[in-house]
C-alpha cells in the first residue's frame, strides 16, 4: 500500500509503547509535510539523545552531565536512609513533582505481564540487591509500583525478596491507598501521589 521507505518508518514507529500502525502512519505523514529544517531539528534531537543522555550507575535514571551518577544520586541533601523502587523514569519524575519525598530511587524497569523466570531477568532485581548491599544506611525501602494486576504481582515478589535481603529492623513499605486500582503513578495527580506516600505501610 505504502512505498517501502514509508512502510519501514511506520513499522519502526509502531514499535513505540501504545503506538499502533494507524498512529505510526500519522507520524510518518506529519514528518513528510514538515519543512526540511524542521525535520532536521528532529533528526538532530534524536542523535543528541543517543550521544548525550546516559544511565545513572546507581538508580538507572537517564541524565546528562559529567560522571556516572545523576543529579539526584549526587545530591548530598537527599535522605540516604530512604530508597523508593519505581518501575520507570516517568514514575520517578511524577514523584519528584510532588516535592514531598527527599530520598533516593531505584528504577526497576518496565513491568512484565507474567513472572516466568525468563521475564524476571528483564527486571533489575540483582542490581537492586547489590544496591542494598552497597548502601548500608538504608532504613526503609518504599515499593512504588503501579497498582495494576501485573504491578501487584511484582510488588509482592519484591516484598519477599527485600525482606530476605534487608537486615533485621529495616522496613519494606508499600504506597498507601490513594492510587486507584489499575491506575498508573505516571498519570496520577500530585495530591493523589502525596496521599499514597503519606499513607504508606
Amino acid at each position: 500500500m505504502f512505498s517501502p521507505t514509508i512502510q519501514k518508518l511506520i513499522d519502526l514507529f509502531a514499535k513505540f509503547p501504545t503506538v499502533g500502525p494507524r498512529t505510526a502512519a500519522r507520524f510518518v505523514f506529519y514528518l513528510l509535510k514538515l519543512p526540511g529544517e524542521e525535520a532536521e531539528k528532529i533528526i538532530s534531537a534524536i542523535s543528541n539523545l543517543k550521544e548525550k543522555v546516559k544511565t545513572c550507575h546507581s538508580c538507572f535514571n537517564s541524565f546528562e552531565g559529567e560522571g556516572k551518577l545523576c543529579v539526584i544520586c549526587k545530591d548530598s541533601n537527599r535522605d540516604k536512609s530512604l530508597l523508593c523502587v519505581v518501575e520507570k523514569e516517568s514514575d520517578l519524575a511524577s514523584i519528584e513533582k510532588i516535592k514531598k519525598y527527599n530520598g533516593l530511587y531505584f528504577i526497576l524497569g518496565e513491568t512484565v505481564s507474567t513472572l516466568k523466570k525468563s521475564d524476571l531477568l528483564k527486571l533489575r532485581t540483582k542490581e537492586l540487591e547489590e544496591r542494598i548491599k552497597e548502601q548500608k544506611n538504608i532504613q526503609e525501602i518504599i515499593i512504588a509500583i503501579n497498582p495494576t494486576a501485573e504491578g501487584e504481582t511484582i510488588a509482592l515478589y519484591l516484598e519477599k525478596l527485600l525482606k530476605k535481603a534487608l537486615p533485621e529492623g529495616k522496613r519494606v513499605t508499600r504506597l498507601g491507598r490513594g492510587l486507584p486500582l489499575g491506575g498508573e503513578i505516571e498519570y496520577a495527580d500530585e495530591e493523589t501521589i502525596s496521599s499514597a506516600f503519606e499513607g504508606r505501610r
